[in-house]
């Protein structure tokens, strides 16, 4: 679609101020570069104020060392009236010996907001184009699903509010 951009990548180098004691980039380093890489993608699709509304199925495969040259990827996937998700990757390199690995994947969803209100406002609407883009758009309402049903039983255990 002319003037909405599908995907976002950035590349950076795994900085020493990224890791945990075990000295490894920690999990919620990866989560906020995720958030930054969805929202790039989410502002550059809907032309609006985004904000994260859920992240599903997270999946830390392989660490991330000190020195990896880092890409996260941000793909959309689907779109609702104001909702799109988007596909991350992290990818991890070893710049001396080339090999590229998957560090990390999920899916993360954005709602675009209206300026003066902060209400949500309609994104432009993403049509799967190939067998790939199907894919995805299919695992994506996959996931929808399942939110769906995991917001259903986590509202069923919720603790009645406390009243004085």
């Amino acid at each position: 679609m002319p003037g909405h951009q599908r995907e976002v990548t950035f590349r950076f180098l795994a900085q020493p101020t990224d890791v945990n004691f075990g000295g490894k980039v920690h999990g919620g380093m990866v989560m906020k570069w995720i958030d930054q890489a969805g929202y790039a993608g989410a502002v550059a699709w809907s032309g609006a104020y985004c904000v994260t509304v859920a992240v599903g199925g997270i999946q830390f495969v392989q660490p991330i060392l000190i020195g990896d040259l880092v890409t996260v990827r941000s793909k959309l996937i689907h779109t609702g009236t104001s909702s799109m998700h988007f596909a991350v990757d992290v990818l991890a390199r070893d710049l001396k010996a080339q090999d590229e690995r998957l560090a990390t994947s999920c899916v993360i969803v954005f709602v675009a907001l209206d300026a003066p209100d902060g209400k949500p406002t309609p994104v432009p609407r993403w049509e799967p184009r190939d067998a790939d883009d199907r894919r995805l758009a299919d695992y994506a309402q996959r996931l929808i699903r399942l939110s769906k049903a995991m917001e259903a039983e986590v509202a069923g255990y919720r603790q009645p509010a406390v009243t004085a």
